[in-house]
């Protein structure tokens, strides 16, 4: 008899049960909103899918009559500019402070429990700070990413620093190895697919800081339109903008998927 946990799909089937839960979504959400239109045509609660896509076609083709731009597109690059600024700054502080806190034990020492108490203060509690320090601009929104998703990734590399065997570090070492060596040569390419895991890992945690930011103090971007239209209860045009955020971070999360597979085959299990 054989076992559940041995029981493997193939790769139709994964890609029907994997299916199945948007589709039992999507069902239930056309079943509901035709109940609540039929007995209110006018209910803004549940729009019909017809309504949100001439929403998203007017947003996505038709250019603002206040700045002349196309209000989809602006703001999605805004956001993609943000987000990516954000995430790049963070994974380049994560993989100086990671190595470093993982391979030298007196920089652990010194620096670790400073970023774990940085870990623990909530991200969004800092904001009205930031918004003072830095003004409403650019900056401010791109330092709340970098000071939310930093810490996870500095702590969660310096953990697989130190789950490194500890072979590996006595036979460099024997062969002659400085400490220079050690990081350059032997640390830090077993890193790096580590440390993309990670950013993937914490690319939701960015969206959401990002999203925080904009709805309070910005002019354009995804997170801005989203507050912007709460107010007029314009579920049809919230709806498809957080779709379409969730179809972005899929794909940003497929890329840099790819980026680890093709740049570190070995990593792959």
């Amino acid at each position: 008899m054989r076992k559940l946990v041995n029981l493997k799909p193939s790769r139709l089937t994964a890609l029907t049960l994997g299916a199945l839960p948007f589709i039992a979504v999507l069902l239930l959400y056309l079943v509901a909103s035709d109940l609540r239109l039929e007995e209110n045509p006018r209910d803004k609660l549940l729009p019909a899918f017809a309504t949100m896509g001439d929403t998203l076609l007017r947003l996505a083709t038709e250019e603002s009559k206040r700045t002349g731009e196309i209000i989809f597109w602006g703001d999605t690059q805004a956001s993609l500019v943000r987000l990516g600024i954000g995430v790049g700054i963070s994974a380049l502080i994560a993989l100086f402070f990671g190595l470093a806190q993982g391979s030298f034990p007196l920089a652990r020492a010194k620096l670790s429990p400073f970023t774990t108490a940085i870990a623990m203060v909530p991200p969004m509690a800092l904001l009205p700070v930031l918004f003072i320090v830095f003004g409403l601009g650019e900056v401010s929104k791109v330092v709340l990413i970098v000071i939310g998703i930093t810490p996870f990734l500095i702590r969660d590399l310096q953990q697989r620093v130190m789950e490194l065997p500890e072979e590996q570090w006595i036979k460099a070492q024997t062969l002659g190895a400085n400490s220079w060596q050690l990081i350059t040569r032997m640390v830090l390419p077993q890193m790096m697919p580590r440390l993309i895991d990670a950013v993937r890992l914490s690319m939701g945690s960015a969206w959401l800081f990002l999203i925080a930011a904009e709805a309070i103090a910005a002019n354009e971007g995804l997170g801005y339109r989203i507050f912007l239209v709460r107010r007029y209860m314009s579920m049809d045009t919230i709806l498809p903008y957080v779709a379409w955020i969730t179809v972005l971070a899929i794909v940003a999360d497929q890329l840099l998927r790819q980026l680890n597979r093709r740049a570190f085959p070995w990593y792959q299990r």
